[in-house]
Formats: C-alpha cells, sequence, structure tokens
C-alpha cells in the first residue's frame, strides 16, 4: 500500500520556518491571516504554500537519493473552497534544486507522487475523474508521460503509482500509466519484484488473496476463517503480506515466503494486535527490501521485523510522534504534524529519516 504516493493530507499547521517568525512574537491570529492569503492566492508562490502547509503531506525518493517534498494547503473546517499545493525537489546534500506551486480546489484529491530510478512521477485525478500524469527528472524538468487506454499485464520492474480508487501502476521503460489487467478497477494491491500483482478479491466470501502475472491468476488463496480481509497488502523482498480483520479491526497478518505456496497466520510476535483499535485506513504496513514487515498505525505506534523471517517484531522508538509512516526503499520516513485543524504549530514539527531500522532519526527538510 502508499505509497507517498498515497501519502497522508498535510492538516494545517505551519512550516517549521514559521516557527522563527512564532517565538519571534507573530501571534496565530498573524499565522492565521497569512494562511488564508496563500490558499486565496491565484498566483502562490512556493515558499508561502510550504510554509503555510507546515510538514510535508509525503515524500518520494529518486534513485540517487534526491527528495520530492509534496505540501498542501486547504481550508480549515471547510471540504470546499480555494486550496494550495506545491512541491520541493531537495538533492542528496539537501539543497532545494527546484520547486512550484499552483492554486488548487479542496474538491480535488492531493496529487500523489513517486519515486522512479531517473526521478518522479506525479499522478493527479480531479474531482471530476479526469486523470493527467507527468515525470519529474531530479532537476525538476517535466517529461510526458502517456495513459494506456487499456490495462495492461505487469512485468518485473512496474511500480504502484495508486494502490486503489483507481488501481493505477507506472511501468518505467516507456513511461506509461495503465491499470494492471485483471485487477479490479479499485483495490488495494502490490507489485512485487517479479512483476506479480497481488490484492484480495473481496466479491465472494470467504475472501481470497490472488496473485497474477502479465495478466493470468498464479494463485489464489481463501482467506483463513474467522478473518476477512480489507485489503490492505503489501509486497517487497520475497515477501507478501496482508491484514487480517476481525470484527472491523486488524488482528494480524497473513504472510507468504514462497511466492504464495505456502502461508502462515502471524497473530503475535511482539505486536499487540488487540490494541490497535482504530480504522483501517490507519493502518501502516510495508515490506521492506530485505523482505522484513513494518506494521504500525497512523498517529500511534509501529514495530518492524528484526529479521526476514517476520516472527518477531520490535516497537521503533521515533523522535516525535509521527502523523504518518512510509518507506522508501530501505529508508523509514516519519511525518509530523497536527492531527487536528488548528493553525498553531506542533512541537517537531516536520519530516525525519532512519537509515539504519529506526534506531537514530535525523531532521529532513533544511532549506538550501
Amino acid at each position: 500500500m502508499f505509497t507517498v504516493a498515497a501519502a497522508v493530507v498535510s492538516v494545517m499547521s505551519l512550516a517549521l520556518t514559521a516557527c522563527a517568525q512564532s517565538d519571534s512574537g507573530v501571534g496565530s491570529g498573524d499565522r492565521e491571516a497569512a494562511y488564508k492569503r496563500v490558499i486565496k492566492d491565484p498566483h502562490p508562490s512556493p515558499d508561502a504554500v510550504i510554509e503555510a502547509a507546515g510538514a510535508p503531506a509525503g515524500v518520494a525518493r529518486a534513485g540517487d537519493g534526491s527528495l520530492l517534498l509534496s505540501y498542501n494547503a486547504r481550508y480549515i473546517g471547510d471540504d470546499e473552497g480555494p486550496a494550495a499545493a506545491a512541491w520541493r525537489i531537495v538533492s542528496p546534500a539537501g539543497l532545494t534544486v527546484a520547486q512550484q506551486a499552483w492554486h488548487a480546489n479542496v474538491e480535488d484529491q492531493p496529487d500523489q507522487y513517486i519515486g522512479v530510478r531517473d526521478g518522479f512521477v506525479r499522478w493527479h485525478r480531479s474531482s471530476r475523474g479526469a486523470e493527467s500524469a507527468y515525470a519529474l527528472d531530479v532537476r525538476g524538468k517535466p517529461h510526458k508521460v502517456s495513459a494506456s487506454d487499456r490495462a495492461l499485464g505487469t512485468r518485473p520492474g512496474d511500480i504502484v503509482l495508486h494502490e486503489g480508487m483507481p488501481a493505477r501502476f507506472y511501468r518505467p521503460a516507456n513511461r506509461t500509466v495503465a491499470a494492471p489487467a485483471g485487477a479490479p478497477e479499485y483495490v488495494d494491491f502490490a507489485l512485487d519484484e517479479r512483476g506479480s500483482v497481488w490484492f484480495v478479491d473481496q466479491s465472494r466470501m470467504p475472501n481470497r488473496v490472488v496473485q497474477q502475472r502479465d495478466g493470468r491468476t498464479l494463485t489464489s488463496m481463501p482467506m483463513p476463517k474467522p478473518y476477512t480481509s480489507g485489503g490492505a497488502v503489501t509486497a517487497a523482498g520475497g515477501t507478501t503480506a496482508l491484514a487480517l480483520l476481525r470484527g472491523g479491526t486488524v488482528r494480524g497478518l497473513m504472510v507468504t515466503a514462497d511466492d504464495g505456496a505456502h502461508w502462515r497466520n502471524l497473530t503475535g510476535g511482539g505486536i499487540p494486535w488487540q490494541d490497535l483499535k482504530r480504522d483501517l485506513v490507519f493502518l501502516v504496513l510495508r515490506a521492506l527490501p530485505d523482505g522484513r514487515l513494518l506494521v504500525g498505525e497512523r498517529e500511534g505506534r509501529y514495530w518492524l521485523a528484526d529479521d526476514r523471517s517476520n516472527r518477531a517484531f520490535h516497537q521503533l522508538k521515533t523522535p516525535v510522534p509521527f502523523t504518518s509512516f512510509t518507506v522508501q526503499g530501505k529508508t523509514l520516513y516519519g511525518i509530523a504534524d497536527a492531527t487536528t485543524a488548528t493553525y498553531d504549530l506542533v512541537k517537531g514539527e516536520g519530516l525525519y529519516a532512519s537509515d539504519d531500522g529506526g534506531r537514530t532519526w535525523r531532521r529532513q527538510g533544511k532549506r538550501g
């Protein structure tokens, strides 16, 4: 799931750079006024949007380590009206390479971004259902992306662009966006290194875990009783896992490490499943490139497997509470932002990264 793409929309707090202004005597009323000016501006500047949005909504990482940080600023407490959005590309050295901002509408879905070997891909779907996509290289130069008018069989190297509603993947080889052939139009799905699509068929009971490649079904396994699935699935490093639900809440995982030949239920391993009480939309489930699983709840706690056997997990220690969490390659990224609509700042607000499995964290996003 996720993708950076699917990153969480940043709620309306102010940027880290505004902290200095707050310390120097600028009150929340002044910040609110500045925020409202940004979202009403027909031609907002990137700096203004980034300062208004606060922590980034999402992060995407290119092959060379460059980051694309996306930002959204929207009306607080209103699902209609103007909005503003921006992206900023930061080099591996932490310098701002390129940035762009634009006026938007609250009704539109936030843009989705994924990192690819030579840059980033942006996917947008308007409130009327129109889709568009383009690629950016690490210098911020745009490149055309083609949209296939038919579903395509997946191959090695394909990347999940949008996990569901609608399901879309990106093919770097020819810069094409398409729906995965054989999968439902609206489904959470994962792609592994072999080009297999994994998803849960919820059209019948019991639900079935389906593996397809190039549009052909390879395996189909029924969910174990008494569990159902909300569809959350992840695959990488030879591991595929999906959430087991009981009574509408997550109570474990169904895991395979041999391409679907054998499955096992993970209902322990050091994760207090009985304490996970949030809706499935808050679940964080990611497979790292080495096959280890990351499990947690947005705005809550997170656990990482000790090794690729995924039988024992340890809770991650984070420098501040994270409101969203994702994995880009071997790097963990956590975002601290306001969890409720507010103009006030959040302690430690911003983006954090860890390259050693969460043992140490560094703060990202300093301007160059």
